[in-house]
């Protein structure tokens, strides 16, 4: 079984990043044939600076290393590093309608939110499916929200086999984990850069504990319950304690007697733990920005054997060898 995901480097990394995609990631490497990409072509659309471009993937290389991902049990590299991704993106685009992209929700949901409708905003699921047909990949983890996007794949896959017969492309199928927790943001909204509204997997301590205190709460007197209905600091409290811990901090809550302020405060102390041992590993990438390079150029040679075999074949299915 092949697995493919991929995150992009836009922006620093938070911890609805860190259950949504990276911890998933980490658990599916024992599972199969894992490659992961930092997906810094997909990044362009969004991240219009060089430089930050840089140290976004730097970070992400670095992030992703600290949590557990193991480059002996998987192949870990930059998306641009395998050129040969955008000349199957073009052959995709040959069998892909416009009505396709026209329906896609995310190009749609990124113009609303002020970005530049460019081509490559609105192409983003070709490069996608070609992202996960280059290895052909028969698993591919994706969040709710990403659904629409392999259906794309999916699509062109079908396109493809029908057109130029079947087995030119490997349909693959998606791994989406219902059970898996939406991270509130820290008011309350879904957790995202563009709300601004994020706690980072590696902020410093000073800062990230200034951050949790902020979470808005209502006026309940320290003496009386507190609500247990859509608290932020519950449902962020229950990501990193253990069943007891949390169990403990909901009679808490009804029980009366505590302030918001302890109860952020053992929210800071369990969070804070919780990243302990990737904290102590995020301190030695840093000293060693050599190794993480080095991983990624390993990943990137080991991509590049599988996607050359590849878009062998799909290039003599449509022609054009």
């Amino acid at each position: 079984m092949r697995i493919i995901t991929g995150l992009q480097p836009s922006g620093q990394l938070h911890i609805g990043n860190y259950f949504g995609a990276m911890e998933p990631a980490v658990k599916l490497q024992d599972k199969g044939e894992a490659f992961y990409f930092i997906a810094d072509y997909h990044a362009m659309s969004t991240v219009t600076k060089a430089d930050d471009l840089r140290t976004y993937t730097k970070e992400l290389a670095t992030d992703f290393l600290a949590v557990g991902l193991n480059p002996e049990k998987c192949t870990f590299f930059r998306q641009s590093a395998v050129p040969e991704v955008n000349e199957l993106a073009w052959i995709l685009s040959t069998v892909c309608p416009v009505g396709l992209l026209e329906r896609c929700h995310s190009y749609k949901d990124k113009i609303a939110k002020g970005f530049s409708p460019s081509n490559a905003l609105f192409t983003y699921p070709v490069l996608m499916a070609a992202d996960i047909l280059l290895y052909d990949a028969n698993l591919v983890p994706v969040g709710k929200d990403q659904k629409q996007h392999l259906e794309v794949t999916r699509d062109l896959a079908g396109k493809m086999n029908e057109q130029f017969g079947e087995g030119t492309c490997v349909v693959p199928e998606p791994l989406i984990a219902e059970n898996t927790a939406v991270v509130p943001g820290l008011d309350g909204q879904k957790m995202s850069k563009s709300y601004g509204n994020t706690l980072p997997i590696f902020g410093a301590e000073k800062a990230t504990r200034k951050l949790i205190m902020r979470i808005p709460t209502d006026s309940t007197p320290v003496e009386d319950p507190k609500p247990t209905d859509d608290s932020i600091i519950l449902q962020l409290y229950q990501l990193f304690a253990s069943a007891e811990g949390y169990e403990q901090m909901i009679h808490d809550f009804k029980q009366g007697g505590c302030g918001y302020g302890d109860f952020k405060k053992r929210l800071f102390d369990a969070y804070w733990e919780y990243f302990r041992s990737a904290r102590e590993r995020h301190e030695e990438l840093l000293n060693n920005q050599d190794y993480v390079q080095e991983v990624l150029n390993q990943g990137a040679n080991k991509a590049r054997e599988t996607a050359s075999v590849v878009l062998t074949r799909i290039k003599k299915a449509v022609g054009l060898i």
